[in-house]
């Protein structure tokens, strides 16, 4: 069926990594609805690949979750400077090596996740020095204070979601890990980044948490 290709952001390089079957478009960095949407509705059953950095893929990821595309949609992703997929998804880093697992890969669902703020998380989410309580399902992850907290989906599936509490010491860092379906956390005011992106303001409660459907992922092997 082919594959739709997103150039996010200028990437003059895309063209060059795809064969003469995959339709490549080249959109600004984290395409918003006007732009991403009416590509989306005429997929007609190809791939989808996104070509960019975590921030672009997350801008589009949410658009497929508002036009109801989970179920139907297979995502590739090829890396553009620096991105924490590769090692969480378990694709290659390398932009050609990708592209061929973007384009050919066997689709392997990851848990799709959501903030309580009308945002997704397809990388890892980011809390920096935290002074509160947080839970991960019925779980306390954090009474007190953290120098960082890590929130990523589960490569392995599993609940839903990684939480990593981590604590400065004085020779090495201390960290606490924890998997669930949801993680909530209630601070004094903190703001969050999210694949890579500062959010807008502070907050002092936040949300991720597992959507009921996953993201179909392509990141199997060739």
């Amino acid at each position: 069926m082919g594959a739709l290709v997103l150039a996010c952001g200028n990437q003059a390089d895309t063209e060059a990594l795809f064969d003469v079957g995959a339709e490549v478009r080249e959109v600004g960095a984290k395409p918003g609805k006007s732009v991403a949407d009416p590509l989306l509705k005429g997929l007609d059953g190809r791939r989808l690949v996104v070509h960019g950095t975590d921030a672009d893929l997350a801008a589009i990821v949410l658009r497929i979750m508002r036009l109801d595309l989970l179920g139907g949609t297979t995502v590739g992703f090829v890396p553009a400077g620096g991105s924490a997929i590769p090692k969480l998804w378990g694709i290659p880093a390398d932009p050609a090596a990708a592209a061929r697992v973007a384009v050919a890969g066997e689709v392997d669902p990851i848990p799709f996740i959501r903030d309580d703020a009308g945002g997704v998380l397809v990388g890892v989410g980011v809390l920096r020095s935290v002074r509160g309580v947080a839970y991960c399902d019925d779980a306390t992850v954090l009474r007190g204070r953290a120098s960082r907290v890590e929130v990523t989906p589960d490569p392995q599936g599993g609940d839903g979601l990684v939480v990593r509490v981590i604590h400065r010491g004085l020779l090495r860092n201390r960290v606490e890990t924890t998997r669930g379906r949801a993680f909530q956390l209630g601070c004094l005011p903190v703001i969050p980044e999210l694949d890579g992106v500062t959010y807008k303001r502070d907050v002092s409660r936040w949300t991720w948490y597992r959507h009921t459907a996953d993201l179909r992922v392509a990141r199997g092997v060739v």
